[in-house]
């Protein structure tokens, strides 16, 4: 057990939220102090769990944590929807906890922005939980590409379905959740895309729902999205995202061709074949997600309170990259003509800032 820990609080405990507290829990970094929900019931209950306070409004719970928990062990986990929340993350931020929010960031680039140069501006940590990047399977493609295993790389694919996965409804309408399987459902794998691949030149997108009105479409966030990314006039990548009811169990994985090379990667498998499709290397992987959250989060809580972590995890300015890439593609969307994430990043709207730090 971690002698140093936070005191936390988790706003939101729908099932994600759950979730993160397990891996909280579970990490051995942080102590639980407190949980909120809009649900009372389910505040309660979950507290009496793990023996800790329960609220129903997210400005009380930060109200009282300030009042008794020391700056230094302040954290501030987040599950709960950007609608219902933002007003008391910027508080917390104020009152100096260090923030951890589940992907994606917010629900566009000005507002991620705003949260990033806040948490500056009060020397606390803006995170974006990214567990996918502890999943051996992808770090095993992070260490093939330091290894330069494939060469000339020409095209990414990347194929993500969501099935038959429920989402709340609040994320079908635009207003309230800034976008839909883009934001919400990719925001992962395009941070996997940027952590390993870089900042795309030019990003192309189109976006479709599935209401069959036209006037209604424009009030029902995306649940089907390609993208398209250039990063040289010799490399491009390709993104097809889509969440609909009946179309199965979802499945996720990245495609990586190269000089007489083909490397898929999914959470639980790399393969490399040769252009011929014989394989050449395959790899089975045990993959748990809550033991790649608890990971996550101990590299959050360690570049907290521990002075020797150098690079802090998934930082907020970092997760900018992201939110630049998916404002590029809802911008195209809407005019037509591809993007430039690196003009997004250059926005004059307080966080540009931020530009030449990314």
């Amino acid at each position: 057990m971690a002698e140093e820990k936070l005191k936390a609080a988790v706003i939101g405990l729908d099932e994600r939220g759950r979730f993160l507290l397990e891996a909280a829990k579970a990490s051995g970094y942080f102590e639980i102090e407190a949980v909120a929900d809009t649900d009372t019931n389910l505040a309660e209950k979950t507290a009496e769990q793990y023996q800790c306070a329960a609220y129903d409004d997210y400005r009380q719970l930060v109200t009282a944590l300030d009042s008794h928990i020391d700056q230094k062990s302040r954290a501030l986990l987040v599950a709960a929807g950007m609608h219902c929340c933002d007003e008391h993350i910027r508080m917390a931020i104020k009152k100096n906890f260090n923030i951890l929010k589940l992907a994606p960031a917010a629900r566009d680039f000005e507002e991620a922005a705003e949260f990033v140069r806040l948490s500056e501006d009060e020397n606390v940590k803006f995170a974006v939980a990214n567990p996918g990047r502890y999943a051996k399977s992808f770090l095993t493609l992070r260490e093939f590409l330091e290894q330069g295993r494939i060469e000339q790389l020409f095209l990414l694919n990347v194929f993500c379905s969501f099935g038959d996965e429920r989402c709340p409804g609040w994320q079908s309408d635009p207003k309230l959740a800034g976008g839909g399987v883009l934001l919400h459902d990719c925001y992962k794998i395009i941070d996997q895309i940027l952590w390993n691949f870089g900042l795309p030149q030019q990003v192309y997108s189109l976006h479709s729902n599935q209401a069959q009105d036209k006037q209604q479409r424009l009030y029902l966030a995306e649940d089907t999205a390609v993208l398209t990314m250039k990063y040289t006039d010799t490399f491009i990548g390709n993104l097809v995202a889509f969440r609909r009811s009946g179309t199965g169990q979802g499945q996720e994985y990245l495609q990586l061709y190269g000089k007489d090379k083909i490397l898929t990667v999914s959470h639980r498998q790399l393969i490399l074949t040769d252009g011929r499709g014989e394989i050449c290397e395959h790899f089975d992987y045990d993959y748990d997600h809550i033991n790649c959250m608890v990971d996550m989060l101990n590299d959050f809580a360690l570049g907290i309170i521990s002075s020797d972590n150098k690079k802090f995890y998934s930082s907020g300015r970092e997760n900018l990259k992201n939110m630049a890439v998916i404002e590029s593609a809802y911008l195209s969307a809407r005019t037509g003509f591809p993007e430039e994430p690196a003009k997004i990043l250059q926005m004059p709207s307080g966080a540009t800032g931020m530009a030449t730090g990314i």
